[in-house]
């Protein structure tokens, strides 16, 4: 069953889901409950399955699998963080490509190197020449690429639940009561966990005690028609490279399947987590916003010019205290981990991440020290 993975008021992106997690009774218990069906609930429940069968395991989901910044995101998978390298990181993108390996998700991962693009220092030669409040032009290259965001948030739904960790969609947790076990009241019932997982990055911020000490945003993107390889060549995509620039005014973009190429720009701002849900990209902010990224996206270069929109959606991201990951335990108990804030870089590092949360969970690894960094 293939599903459009737009959310109400946040538009459509060029991408879909093909998977339903299959309807079951909801526990009365767990061993480790995850709040969030996004990249980084999904990867940590289907790797805690792997690497202890023995473990109960239930993703719980406010609306569906593809409803949050994972269905909207963009799909640009890069090396570091926001902040570049962090203390025992390690390599992000090799461990991206082993756990999906591992767990038998094919989502397009494509890593032929990111092309960092600035207005003034330039390199020798550079296949992007465009017109973006000064000269736009390739800096250098750094590790990376993309995935298709629809098939990686299935692919990582379909290795859960094949591993034998339900997801529960609707399940809008209205409270956590931190005693022993861990108590979530969802719609109807209370379900007990001895360790839980708050993956819900932009979104439940007081739950996951991060209201006041992150930002919710809300970022846009559009996609063009389908482009001739000629055209990509002259626009200096022709090697299938993503790109976003190092300086201001902020530009990211990516070739997808086909040959239409999507750009991203653009941020809304929020006072709180639950103004993004009533965001409209097609009124207020939003869509000025959108507009302003066409206009933008139509100067680059004379083959955009009269180039035809197919796509205009938008998606949240939580922006970190220095813009840095938040990956550590809940303030209120040390058998909750919370993770996230990944600041528009957690496409590859929200799997990477999840799977080491789930060794934190099963005792066989430390979280970073990140904190202090």
């Amino acid at each position: 069953m293939s599903s459009d993975v737009s959310a109400p008021r946040w538009g459509k992106p060029p991408w879909t889901t093909d998977f339903r997690p299959q309807q079951q009774p909801l526990p009365d218990e767990v061993d480790i409950a995850i709040l969030g069906g996004g990249f980084t609930g999904l990867a940590a429940a289907a790797c805690l399955r792997r690497l202890a069968p023995e473990k109960s395991v239930a993703v719980f989901e406010r609306d569906c699998i593809c409803a949050g910044a994972s269905g909207h995101t963009g799909g640009l998978a890069l090396a570091e963080t926001a902040v570049g390298d962090l203390p025992g990181l390690g390599d992000v993108l090799k461990g991206l490509g082993e756990i999906l390996s591992d767990l038998g998700v094919d989502c397009d991962l494509s890593l032929p190197g990111v092309l960092e693009a600035g207005r003034k220092r330039i390199a020798a030669h550079s296949p992007i020449y465009w017109s973006d409040s000064g000269r736009l032009q390739v800096v250098e290259e750094v590790p990376g690429g993309t995935i298709d965001p629809g098939k990686m948030v299935s692919g990582l739904a379909r290795a859960a639940e094949n591993a034998g960790a339900p997801i529960f969609e609707g399940m809008d947790v209205g409270e956590v009561r931190f005693e022993t076990p861990l108590r979530l009241e969802l719609p109807g019932k209370s379900v007990r966990a001895d360790q839980l997982l708050f993956a819900t990055n932009a979104q439940a911020l007081e739950l996951s005690g991060l209201a006041g000490t992150a930002e919710p945003k809300f970022t846009l993107a559009l996609a063009t028609e389908l482009l001739p390889q000629e055209q990509l060549a002259e626009l200096g995509l022709g090697a299938g490279k993503p790109f976003y620039t190092i300086d201001f005014p902020y530009l990211w973009g990516r070739l997808l399947h086909g040959g239409a190429v999507l750009f991203g720009s653009g941020l809304v701002h929020a006072n709180d987590w639950r103004e993004l849900r009533a965001v409209d990209v097609a009124k207020g902010e939003a869509l000025d916003l959108l507009t302003r990224l066409e206009r933008r996206v139509r100067g680059l270069h004379p083959t955009l010019r009269l180039v035809e929109i197919t796509h205009r959606w938008g998606g949240p991201i939580l922006i970190g205290e220095r813009w840095a990951p938040v990956f550590r335990r809940h303030p209120r108990s040390s058998n909750a981990l919370v993770l996230g804030g990944f600041s528009g870089h957690g496409v590859a590092l929200s799997v990477y991440l999840g799977k080491w949360a789930a060794e934190v969970l099963l005792g066989r690894r430390e979280l970073p020290k990140w904190d202090a960094a």
